[in-house]
């Protein structure tokens, strides 16, 4: 068949291992197209919304997402073109940026990968073959296309919300579920003929939205839960593994949107101390973080 070789998937992998090349050996390359909230938001730089996904941190990086957009996205440009190819990958590296853009907003925070885009592809291949498998790596375990669709959602938004490693679990997610609507705007009859797994996926999509617009920096539950907070009363306020910062960002929008007497008593004294610390500081340094996506 001519199309059996997969040309436009070929060629993005092509493009963007290139692009990933001269990232290595060019730091300036880099931080001109990578994703940075500052500049995005500041300068108006939106296209690093798709660069960022065109630049890796290492060869191994490259090397994953590679080989998972040849594994995925080949069967897609097969079944629906390269014009629905593209617009789903496209598609998923936005809602994966965008999600990333809308988390981050609040300070400086820079990445870069094709993940969103892949993961976009995975869940596009989900909705289209739910009885296919795909390895949950980094077991060598094969599942239901289903139920890795499962796992991947609630192990990124519970890695998400611990923010313990450098991956971008918020633009994994975000890609997921763009390259699953999109691919459910294109085909209809794939969600009329799998409507439990697509309802289902979509459910937990937005009870996920419904959490980040009430808590959007993953403050503690007891901020939100009066019974929840009366139990977290009786210990200090502790302080996350996640900078001092965003979690002192996620109170002021709280106050913002709620006024300062909805804050929680430990709330309140982590504002005390988080202003008493940075009194005490002769320059305020803001945080920094790269992570790869």
């Amino acid at each position: 068949m001519p199309d059996s070789l997969a040309i436009c998937t070929l060629a993005l992998i092509v493009l963007t291992s290139g692009y990933s090349l001269i990232g290595f050996h060019d730091p300036n390359f880099r931080e001109k197209h990578l994703f940075s909230v500052r500049e995005i938001l500041v300068e108006k730089q939106y296209h690093r919304l798709f660069t960022s996904a065109l630049l890796h941190a290492d060869w191994s990086h490259l090397l994953l997402n590679m080989v998972s957009l040849f594994l995925f996205g080949r069967g897609i440009e097969w079944l629906l073109g390269v014009k629905q190819f593209l617009l789903i990958y496209l598609a998923a590296v936005l809602g994966g940026s965008v999600l990333s853009l809308w988390i981050h907003r609040h300070h400086e925070y820079k990445a870069y990968g094709a993940s969103g885009g892949v993961c976009g592809l995975i869940f596009s291949y989900v909705l289209l073959f739910p009885g296919g498998t795909i390895v949950l790596f980094p077991l060598p375990l094969l599942v239901p296309a289903w139920l890795y669709a499962i796992l991947f959602f609630v192990g990124s938004v519970l890695a998400l919300r611990r923010q313990a490693d450098h991956i971008g679990h918020d633009a994994h997610l975000g890609g997921a579920i763009i390259g699953l609507w999109t691919t459910a705007a294109l085909l209809p009859d794939a969600v009329r003929m799998h409507p439990k797994l697509f309802l289902t996926i979509s459910a937990l999509s937005l009870l996920l939205f419904v959490y980040l617009v009430k808590n959007p920096l993953f403050l503690p539950l007891s901020s939100f839960f009066p019974l929840a907070s009366r139990r977290a009363d009786k210990s200090e306020p502790t302080i996350s593994a996640r900078s001092e910062t965003v979690e002192l960002d996620a109170i002021l929008e709280k106050i913002s949107r709620r006024g300062i007497e909805s804050l929680s008593p430990a709330e309140k004294a982590l504002l005390n101390s988080a202003s008493e610390k940075y009194r005490r500081r002769s320059e305020a340094r803001e945080p920094k973080s790269k992570l790869i996506i």
